[in-house]
């Protein structure tokens, strides 16, 4: 089953703005590394979850950044596109499902091979967008796997970039119309977005039950075990700024705040000029020095732990 997984994984076509890597499903992309170094205390698998939007070209900024910084990982890049806010969750499931084949295959996750190796995971979320794809991903591997850890000795690191927040209708159109530029494009999606945001907040009214998905959100990334391999002692890393127009730097700061009080390790970048989602490009060296230093704590530990 595997070794199938595996050989699909290599056939699927290669992508255009992402060089070295692979399309492995809508959206999905895998940079496959197999010389693996078994002695070094770097991630072998990077998860970059992009923002509402993101083409490849602009999350190759990154991957070319992580692949410099350690060249020995793998990498999976999920993007968001703007049909996140109308498509069902059973399809948004269906198609993160290659996802969890590639961590499969790459021995980051239980399967039939007994090949598992020590994983060390760092996943990094752009935006609210990325965050409802990473938290959708957690939903499946928590049906799949319980509520149990996976990997009990593994590394893991969470950066938070320009997230989370709650948002409001003002700020999911200012993002719509920062991603579509076509025009009539931009108008049917806003009148999608914005129908589904009234029928999500007309239930939360008639059940008392909270179905606005980016308040919903927030709660959701309070959980130390977001995703399977986390736990209270990630250490997580919130990048966000004061001159966020789509993001409310307040609202990432008080979500940091919270999960501080609740036992986890939390660390802040608050960057002072940098637009949404732009501070890797307006502080290049603050922002992935910090990165750096937060995989630096997670080796450590880990390394003591064993």
């Amino acid at each position: 089953m595997i070794a199938s997984r595996s050989a699909a994984v290599r056939s699927l076509s290669t992508v255009r703005f992402l060089e070295g890597f692979r399309t492995v499903g809508t959206g999905i992309h895998l940079r496959d590394i197999h010389e693996q170094c078994q002695g070094t205390k770097a991630p072998n698998v990077v998860l970059i979850f992009g923002w509402l939007g993101a083409h490849p070209r602009q999350l190759r900024n990154y991957t070319s950044a992580y692949a410099k910084l350690y060249p020995k990982a793998s990498q999976i890049v999920i993007q968001c596109n703007p049909d996140l806010f109308w498509t069902t969750s059973s399809a948004r499931s269906r198609r993160l499902k290659p996802v969890i084949d590639a961590l499969e295959a790459l021995h980051c996750l239980p399967s039939s091979s007994p090949a598992q190796r020590p994983a060390r995971i760092l996943t990094h979320v752009f935006s609210n967008g990325g965050s409802l794809q990473m938290t959708l991903l957690g939903r499946m591997l928590r049906r799949k796997y319980g509520s149990t850890p996976v990997l009990g000795s593994s590394a893991s690191a969470l950066i938070l970039d320009s997230c989370p927040a709650r948002g409001d209708l003002k700020s999911i159109k200012l993002a719509v119309r920062t991603v579509i530029r076509n025009l009539i494009g931009r108008c049917i999606v806003l009148a999608i977005v914005h129908m589904t945001h009234s029928v999500r907040f007309g239930l939360s009214l008639l059940f008392g039950k909270q179905m606005i998905m980016l308040e919903n959100l927030q709660i959701e990334m309070w959980n130390p075990r977001i995703l399977s391999w986390m736990g209270l002692h990630t250490p997580r890393l919130y990048l966000f700024s004061r001159k966020d127009k789509l993001i409310s730097w307040r609202e990432v700061a008080q979500h940091a705040e919270t999960a501080k009080e609740s036992g986890m390790d939390v660390r802040c970048e608050l960057f002072e000029e940098s637009a949404h989602v732009a501070h890797a490009r307006v502080e290049p060296e603050r922002y992935w020095s910090s990165i750096q230093e937060v995989w630096a704590v997670t080796a450590k530990e880990t390394s003591e732990d064993c």
